[in-house]
Order: C-alpha cells, then structure tokens, then sequence
C-alpha cells in the first residue's frame, strides 16, 4: 500500500508516483522502472521526479546506528546510497549526451528497491542489496521496510541564530537524533525569507558532516567514512533544485543522519589543535590564501601522504600555509594523492578507502566553492589525514601498490574516435588496467578532452548495481575541470580505473541495457 502521493497539477501523475511507490515497496525493480520511463517520457520536470524519488525513499533509508554486534562480531550498516545516487545523478546527466541525460536517475530507480531497510537486511528480514552482500536467503512476499527515524515536526529555541546553531551541533555530538532533527527544521523555518542565514544553516549542516570521519582504516570496516558529508552535500544541492518551500522529504533523507551514531569527531579535534598551537588559532590569517604550489612542494606532499606518517604531512601542509599555498590548491594536490590510490588499488574489493577518502576530499572542495565557513581551514587537515590513512591501508592489504601505464600497442595509429571505443569496450568489460592505458594514450596523443570526459561520464552512468559508481564517476571529472594541480589529468586515469575496477554487484549493465531498450537509444 503507498503512503500518499504528493500533488501535482495532474492527477494522473500524482497516480503514476503513487504506483511508482507500489513498487519501490514491493521491490520491484522493473516495475519501477517501467514507470520512470513513462515519466520520463511524459517529460514531467527533473526537479518533480527527483522529488518524488527522495519522498518514496526517505522514511525507510535511516538506520538506527551504523554498526551492528552480531555474535560478537561488528558488522558495518551503510543507509544512504539511494539518496547520494540522486545527487550525483543529477550532475553526471549534464556530462552525457541528451539521449542518455536521464540514465544516471534510471540507475537510482534500478537500485532504490534494494537499498531500503538495511539495518533488517543485516538480519535476513528484508530483501535488497545487502543481502545479496552478505549472501542472506530470503522467500516470500516482502514486508513493508521499517521506518527507524519518524518524520518530525519543528521545535523553536531561545538564544541568538548564532547559540541556535552551536545548540543544534552539540545535540548532534551527543547523539540527540529526534531532538537535533527538530531544532534544524526550527530552524529552517526560521530563516526561509532570509537567504544569508539559510547559508550560514546549510553550511553548518555540511560542516557537521565534514568533521566527522572515523580515526582509523587499516583493520576497521567503515563506518563513517565521509558518508555523513556526502549526506549532507546531498541535502543542499537536492533541497536547492526541488526548492526550498518543497524540500521537507529531503531534509527528513538527510538531516537526522547526522546525530546517528557512532560518531568520530577525533581527527577534527587533531585539526583543531594544531592551527591553535601551531598557528595560532588564527585561521581567518590563511583563508585569502591563493597560492600555487610549485611541482617540489606538490611532490613533497604527495610522497608524505602516501608513504610517511603524522605528522610529515602536517608539519609540510602548516608550511605551505605559511608560504601563502591557498587551501584550493592544497586540497587539489591532496586529490592527486587519492587518485593515485585508486590507480594503485589491485583487488576489486579494496577500493573502499581510495573511493571514500577522494570523495570525502572532493566534498571539502565543494565546500570552500560554496561557503564561507569560519572552520574550513581545519578540513585541509582532516582531508590529509583521510588519504594518509587510507594510503597505509592499501600498503597493508595484498595486491595494491604501483603500476605501469603505458599506451596499446598500435595506439599511436588509431584516430580519437578508434581510442574512445577501445576504452568504452574496457570500461564495460571491467578491465580495469586497460581502460587505464587507453585513456593515457588518448591524452598522449593530445585528443580533445570534452570526448574523453563524456565518454568517462557515460562509463560510470552505464554501470550500475551500486551508485557508488556514480559517486565517484562525478567526483573526479568534476574536480578535473576545476583542479589547480598541474598534473590533473591523473584523475582521468583514476576516473578509468575506478568505474573499470570497483567491486560489482549481479549483473552491472542490466539497468543500461533496460533504459536503451525503453528509449531506443543507439538504434
């Protein structure tokens, strides 16, 4: 049975939602999509379909804690992947051609009924993702997922906007859910007719997402991760394109996350102390900083974050400050770092700290692009501690580490066009290294970037099953376009690697060869 469908001018679209809702429920992943692409196809507008999407969801992607003891055993609970996959679809479909723009949300419909519940997955109640994850049998009509977190109603505080925002962050650090949730729609509401303060809420909501990253990798499932800045991030560019006045079911997606447990504000606190004892707590001295690393100081970084231990990359990312390095260029060398991670990742089951910590690195660039936070120079350090760890997480799992790139043989001879079939066909044949190498000898023969870049985007938007793929897919290409680093084509090649290599689930082109089907695309 659907909850109620929101209104529209049309009744018939309204029902359409309601259906669509019918099967989300029923887990219906091709029901699902049938409808979709009527909707598509009726033209109804992409911030309506995104909206509809999130509001199906929402109730049934909370958990009530990120991790699980079975037996004895943690266990990881992940929440957010039908919410992130719509963020990120609504960039990458800019970056594809106009038959394929709708693609990227396809995948989001193709995955959204097998990401609901997880907490009951874990258990073997739930059909979905992971259970086939964990290889958990289940039989029979599926029950309706639970809803952990109810939808709340506003709650108004005493004290100035400013006391409102520390009280809802400090209720966030205790673990308050339903309270914090309350206190930021209080907010909300307050500052609706005031676009000043509303930045200054969104951007305390990412901030709260931001600090909070786990303080250990090697040994450790991932349990935060950066998802709570990817969950966020979502939450502002998605109540932007639906609108604010309509954006409740994507505050009610994002917002109470924040305050799950558990919850790792440690390697924040590091951040903290070293610009009070280092640099005097003067952050505000170092935020017009626009200084462009030379390739020395960029490889000093990248050989301390990969190879060396704390606090090498502190002590060399204070200096740079001091030297007038602005935090864009710092932050986009330190994603060449992250890059080469994933371009050094052998096992299609070790890219989880790669992917995390460049998207997490990715998410603080976006940040400074969007805010003007009083505390992001603190995330330049957090972001280097994320990929440090990572990086001694790889050198410490088996089939990682260096690798040769080097173009085709016969690459030297083939036109651009020749050069992007070749690594479209190693993209969707899953053969990570080649893709590689084919990318290298395109940008070795000077093509124009644009085709490589939508060829890359429409790699990572035909693969689906999981819209990690999609995540990191934009994160690098967009960061590409605007990186400072002389040697950004390295997230080209990790861009390649990654949609080639990372784990899959079932069958990984099902999604794409439905929606070419619906539409015709390519006949």
């Amino acid at each position: 049975m659907a909850i109620s469908a929101s209104q529209t001018t049309h009744p018939e679209v309204t029902d359409s939602y309601a259906r669509l809702e019918e099967k989300v429920l029923e887990r219906d992943q091709r029901g699902a999509s049938q409808i979709f692409y009527d909707l598509v196809r009726a033209r109804r507008p992409l911030p309506e379909l995104v909206r509809e999407i999130v509001r199906i969801h929402a109730p049934y992607t909370h958990v009530p804690y990120h991790q699980r003891l079975d037996d004895g055993i943690v266990r990881f609970v992940n929440n957010d992947h039908c919410f992130l996959s719509s963020r990120a679809s609504t960039d990458l479909m800019k970056l594809l051609k106009p038959e394929l723009a709708y693609l990227p949300l396809a995948q989001t419909i193709w995955y959204v009924p097998t990401g609901l519940d997880p907490w009951n997955q874990l258990l073997g109640k739930m059909p979905g993702h992971y259970v086939r994850l964990y290889e958990l049998k289940f039989e029979g009509k599926p029950p309706l997922p639970h809803v952990h977190w109810s939808d709340q109603q506003p709650l108004a505080i005493e004290g100035t906007f400013q006391e409102k925002l520390n009280a809802w962050l400090t209720l966030v650090q205790r673990g308050e859910v339903i309270n914090a949730y309350r206190v930021f729609l209080g907010l909300w509401h307050e500052v609706m007719g005031d676009e000043a303060r509303r930045t200054q809420l969104l951007a305390h909501l990412v901030f709260a997402g931001l600090i909070d990253v786990q303080d250990r990798v090697l040994h450790n499932r991932s349990y935060t991760t950066g998802h709570k800045s990817y969950r966020a991030r979502a939450t502002v560019q998605l109540a932007r394109m639906v609108g604010w006045e309509h954006a409740g079911s994507v505050l009610y997606a994002g917002v109470p996350d924040m305050a799950v447990g558990p919850r790792w504000h440690s390697t924040y606190e590091m951040a903290c102390l070293v610009v009070q004892n280092v640099l005097g707590g003067k952050d505000q001295d170092f935020l017009g900083n626009d200084g462009a690393l030379t390739p020395v100081e960029s490889l000093a970084l990248l050989e301390a974050l990969l190879s060396g231990e704390e606090p090498g990359y502190i002590d060399l990312i204070v200096a740079l400050l001091r030297s007038g390095k602005g935090l864009r260029q710092i932050i986009d060398t330190i994603q060449l770092g992250s890059a080469q991670l994933i371009l050094e990742t052998g096992d299609p089951n070790s890219y989880s700290m790669p992917q995390h910590s460049y998207e997490y690195c990715n998410n603080v660039r976006w940040f400074f692009d969007s805010f003007e936070h009083p505390h992001r120079l603190k995330l330049v350090f957090v972001a280097a501690a994320f990929v440090n760890r990572a990086a001694h997480h790889q050198m410490h799992t088996p089939d990682n580490g260096p690798i040769k790139i080097e173009s085709p043989r016969g690459a030297e001879t083939m036109s651009s066009h020749e050069l992007l079939q070749r690594l479209d066909d190693a993209l969707m044949g899953l053969r990570a290294f080649e893709a590689v190498n084919w990318t290298a000898a395109y940008l070795q023969a000077g093509h124009d970037r644009a085709a490589l870049v939508e060829t890359l985007a429409t790699g990572a938007a035909k693969t689906g099953n999981d819209p990690h793929n999609q995540e990191l897919g934009i994160c690098l290409l967009e960061d590409y376009a605007h990186s400072t680093a002389k040697d950004r084509d390295r997230l080209l090649l990790a861009s390649a690697k990654h949609t080639a290599g990372h784990r899959k689930y079932g069958d990984h082109l099902e999604a794409y060869r439905r929606f070419s089907e619906a539409f015709a695309v390519g006949a």
